[in-house]
């Protein structure tokens, strides 16, 4: 009766029910801000200045998503809860025990089905690169060349720019975009000429912005098969044979022509380290040899003893996070208080492979001073290979191995959560990355595979012992995946377990409260996700002990930052335009389930309890609190401009929004 009671309290418009009768799950908001759900709408269409676009959605005559999946469109059709606690996968135990009305199906897991458009969609006609770059006496591609050439032909069908500032321009001096740009008209001259600004381009080039690119030899080596992975290959060797693992034997030290024709980039490469190249990057019978002298750095390597220690206890970290862990993510957490932070997770098969996509998550900010990779792999022998490759290409601080990924594609193919049921394989990916790597090696790990079954309180002990430097320990299992909250009585019993190998704790922390009362397990650190997505500023409540009550101008700024620090990234023409747009909205179907700490009735807001419909201070307040992706469309349109024609967006997860 009372959860009855509370369901039906808001319709009358004043909430004061329930303000006095709250329901498990649902955020604590005082009740002069809580509305019903066909009042909030009402208030978003009658206060805003425009309508969402017509062509934001693909719909049906009878008013479906086309993009809708089965299961969805039948709980839409019966309209979701008024609380929106159904809707989520993270909302806790009392999500999970809610009675579901028949006919009714929960939408959960990922929208696999959801329409996507290729970022080159949206160019009707694509310029030639050679013209772009300004090479226009000779095309890259010759005759077989498929793009436009006529500039004039291209400005007639190219979309209006979107604001006359370039962050790419106003930055770095010089926008490599050119005519393509969709905000020209600030670096074109009169006659059409991309204009630079030689100081600016001069400051920005020492030291690089961004580092760890891919090299396009070593990408075309890897493509081949010829990269050789000799150091990887003796460690593998020696593990399946049983032998222990010591130095590699003394090898004639190559050239750097030998180092660059097996595929390593050369010293002028982005990224690279400026170290004598190792024997072990050699070609087997290279003609080319050096006649210098031989040091002890040509053939001794470090043991795992002499590895530079990761020393970031009582630091925060920024957990990587898939999609939304993104570098202008990153560089918006550095700037609110991340000490580290790691690169999104990468298939390490993909990487060998050479990748362009899976090569950019390995990319770092020069403001990122700690930071990781994070690999996925499922056999010893990738693995150790991807790790000796980025031991020669890239540079990081630390690498970590993912062992706590649960969703099927990985976990079917024995990567991620299932290499805790795997010892062996485990063992001998752990060995060997760190036989092969000279900086530390981290795991990242859940309490085990089955909800009630733990395992991680018997893997600590043995990753101690394979010398492993770390450790972050997630506190679910795969099976419960972000339903109930995260076990940290048992992070507490693992903490023992792990002594005297660092830990670091991860889940459910959104305030300073919650990380004091994680750091009180005795973990060395905490490790924050799904926090940070909902609210960044949460590194600085936690270093200044402080709830913050950040008002929606605020955060429009930080949104309109994201947006200037993805063009930077990844492009202000119109496929980087519309790449910053979609990361953007994957960012909002987290940050929509913030309650500013001033509608608040009870302090702090908890990460399992979702927001009830409710109307903010401001306009601008709630529409941020809308969970209609059309809404978040239109915020998208406040930075980016007006989205293309039959532009369509649908979240990654079923829970995250609903229309």
């Amino acid at each position: 009766m009372a959860e009855g009671a509370a369901e039906e309290a808001p319709a009358d418009g004043t909430g004061e029910s329930a303000a006095s009768a709250p329901e498990r799950g649902v955020a604590h908001i005082k009740s002069q801000y809580l509305t019903t759900k066909e009042q909030f709408h009402q208030y978003l269409e009658a206060r805003g200045k425009e309508k969402p676009p017509q062509e934001t959605e693909a719909r049906e005559p009878d008013g479906h998503d086309l993009a809708e999946p089965k299961n969805k469109r039948a709980r839409l059709d019966d309209g979701p809860p008024e609380d929106g606690l159904a809707e989520a996968p993270q909302d806790g135990e009392a999500a999970e025990r809610r009675e579901q009305p028949q006919g009714q199906k929960r939408a959960r897991g990922q929208n696999k089905g959801r329409p996507y458009l290729k970022p080159t969609h949206y160019d009707g006609t694509r310029l030639c690169p050679s013209l772009v770059q300004g090479s226009a006496t000779k095309c890259f591609f010759g005759d077989r060349c498929r793009f436009l050439h006529d500039v004039g032909r291209y400005l007639e069908t190219k979309p209006a720019d979107l604001g006359s500032r370039c962050v790419l321009y106003e930055t770095f001096g010089r926008c490599p975009y050119g005519v393509t740009c969709r905000f020209a008209g600030a670096h074109l001259g009169p006659d059409g000429q991309n204009l630079v600004q030689e100081e600016l381009v001069a400051q920005s080039a020492h030291p690089p912005s961004v580092r760890n690119n891919l090299d396009k030899a070593l990408q075309q080596q890897l493509r081949k098969r010829k990269v050789s992975f000799t150091q990887a290959e003796r460690v593998l060797r020696q593990l399946s044979q049983g032998q222990p693992l010591g130095p590699a034997p003394a090898m004639p030290v190559v050239t750097s022509q030998a180092t660059e024709a097996e595929g390593a980039p050369g010293p002028g490469a982005c990224g690279a380290h400026p170290a004598t190249p190792e024997p072990d990057a050699a070609i087997p019978g290279s003609p080319v040899q050096t006649c210098g002298p031989l040091t002890d750095e040509d053939v001794v390597r470090l043991r795992p003893c002499e590895k530079k220690q990761l020393d970031i206890s009582g630091k925060l970290y920024l957990a990587p996070l898939t999609t939304c862990g993104n570098l202008p993510f990153r560089r918006i957490c550095k700037r609110f208080g991340a000490d580290v932070t790691c690169g999104e997770m990468a298939m390490c098969t993909s990487l060998l492979q050479g990748q362009t996509s899976e090569w950019a998550l390995l990319k770092r900010h020069h403001s990122e001073d700690l930071f990781g990779v994070q690999l996925e792999g499922a056999f010893p022998d990738t693995m150790t290979r991807c790790a000796e490759l980025l031991n020669r290409t890239i540079e990081v601080d630390f690498v970590d191995i993912n062992v706590g990924c649960p969703i099927d594609l990985v976990y079917k193919k024995g990567g991620g959560c299932a290499l805790m049921s795997r010892s062996s394989k485990f063992r001998q990916i752990v060995l060997g990355m760190n036989q092969v790597l000279d900086v530390p090696l981290t795991v990242k790990i859940r309490t085990g595979v089955q909800e009630r079954t733990n395992l991680a309180h018997r893997l600590l002990p043995e990753l101690r012992a394979w010398g492993t430097a770390l450790v972050t320990l997630h506190g679910r299992s795969r099976e419960q995946r972000y339903t109930k909250l995260a076990d940290w009585p048992y992070i507490e019993q693992c903490v023992k377990a792990a002594s005297p190998m660092p830990l670091f704790g991860n889940g459910d922390i959104l305030s300073y409260e919650d990380a004091n009362q994680a750091m009180q397990t005795g973990v060395a650190g905490v490790m924050i996700g799904r926090g940070a997505l909902l609210k960044p500023w949460l590194f600085t409540e936690i270093k200044e002990q402080r709830h913050w009550d950040i008002s929606s101008s605020e955060r429009l700024d930080i949104l309109r930052d994201f947006t200037h620090y993805g063009l930077e990234h990844w492009g202000s023409d119109t496929q980087g335009v519309e790449k910053t747009r979609r990361f953007l909205l994957e960012w909002l179907s987290f940050l929509c389930r913030y309650v500013p700490v001033g509608l608040l009735e009870r302090l702090p807001q908890r990460i399992n309890e979702r927001p009830p419909y409710y109307l903010g201070r401001d306009y601008l307040e709630t529409l941020m609190a809308s969970q209609n992706s059309a809404d978040w469309v239109r915020i998208s349109e406040m930075l980016l401009g007006p989205v293309p024609p039959n532009f369509v967006f649908l979240p990654k997860h079923k829970a995250n929004s609903y229309k």
